[in-house]
């Protein structure tokens, strides 16, 4: 080993850079893990909208447009 990576003031300086490093990805984890969490609750409520919004063509479909039944085409 080389004498600079024996100094104790060297070996402090990566310490001080490692612990920097953690500490940035500490930082960076939180960030992503809040853009995570705020994305799966924007999904959970776009999910539920577009369920209501199945809901109601599916029942604007069974009831017709105006809520009464359709009349048969002239044809039958």
């Amino acid at each position: 080993m080389s004498d600079e990576s024996m100094d104790p003031g060297a070996i402090e300086d990566r310490f001080e850079v490692l612990e920097s490093k953690v500490l940035y990805q500490d930082r960076t984890i939180d960030d992503l893990n809040e853009v995570v969490t705020k994305q799966q609750d924007q999904m959970d409520r776009l999910s539920a909208e577009v369920e209501r919004l199945r809901q109601a063509v599916i029942g604007i479909q069974e009831r017709g447009i105006d809520g009464v039944e359709e009349p048969p085409p002239p044809h039958y």
